[in-house]
């Protein structure tokens, strides 16, 4: 199972070289993945959780794939119906290209009203342009498979039946956000329920789950994976692979803005978790 950091591209003490500091940071502790959010308008709804600067992620992404080696990069998620889906499927192209096939293009729906608004995109149908999106964009590279020679991944987002509907008809994975161990597991039961009435594969299942690390366990109901001590978090870990989790995104980011301003807070807590995860572990008599 591979482990991946989605590292804010936002708030008040985010930079180019805080940026590139999480790149190298990330990339250096042995993280597979590095994922940036999106969001184009910093209307007052995105602004009173994720304040600008916010950094464009496909800019971004670019820039950071000639900061790293071989580290791959992804976006969680991109609002799809934002853009003309033959300019994602162009940008997306050629950041693979130029990242030397690292690219992974997760993709949602949105949920920002005021930002819809501002970019004349009607919220109703956010839905079924993300639909359409995701099939122009296919037949875009389809197109050009034989130039390209290979394919970039399509991690579809969203928590309820009409994201795992999506993830089965369009994506190589189901890429749900922030839930708790036993959400996950009800929603991969319901995934396979919904590729066998389709009658198409299931989805490859990469989840992106908090962290924060806490020094006591956490015991209430409704405790989110990722969330506890490290021996919370890493019996987390061990559960999403059992259930077949390729990739498991780490998120640091707890809603506090004024966390950007101090990323090594972030840092160290992926780096605790890192080197827990990779040592040997010894069987409970």
């Amino acid at each position: 199972m591979h482990l991946g950091v989605n590292v804010p591209n936002f708030g008040p003490g985010t930079d180019p070289g805080i940026l590139r500091g999480w790149a190298r940071t990330v990339e250096g502790l042995g993280y597979d993945l590095l994922m940036v959010s999106d969001h184009v308008a910093v209307t007052p709804d995105v602004a009173g959780k994720y304040p600008e600067p916010f950094y464009e992620p496909f800019t971004t992404l670019s820039w950071l794939a000639g900061t790293t080696d071989g580290i791959r990069l992804g976006t969680t998620v991109l609002v799809l119906p934002y853009r003309h889906p033959l300019l994602v499927a162009r940008m997306a192209a050629n950041l693979d290209d130029l990242s030397g096939g690292r690219f992974v293009l997760g993709v949602g729906v949105g949920w920002a009203r005021q930002e819809f608004e501002t970019l004349g995109v009607p919220f109703e149908r956010r839905g079924r342009l993300t639909d359409e999106h995701l099939g122009t964009i296919r037949a875009a590279w389809d197109a050009e498979a034989g130039h390209r020679g290979r394919r970039i991944p399509v991690w579809v987002g969203g928590n309820g039946d009409a994201g795992r509907r999506r993830a089965v008809r369009h994506g190589d994975a189901w890429h749900p956000l922030r839930l708790t161990i036993d959400a996950l597991h009800d929603g991969l039961d319901r995934m396979k329920a919904i590729a066998d009435e389709q009658q198409r594969p299931v989805p490859a299942f990469a989840p992106r789950i908090a962290l924060r690390l806490t020094p006591e366990p956490i015991t209430t109901t409704g405790r989110l994976a990722g969330e506890g001590t490290v021996e919370q978090v890493l019996a987390d870990l061990d559960r999403l692979r059992l259930l077949g989790a390729a990739t498991v995104v780490l998120d640091t980011f707890a809603g506090d803005p004024e966390e950007t301003r101090r990323p090594e807070v972030a840092w160290q807590a992926l780096a605790t978790v890192i080197a827990h995860h990779r040592a040997p572990r010894t069987e409970q008599p």
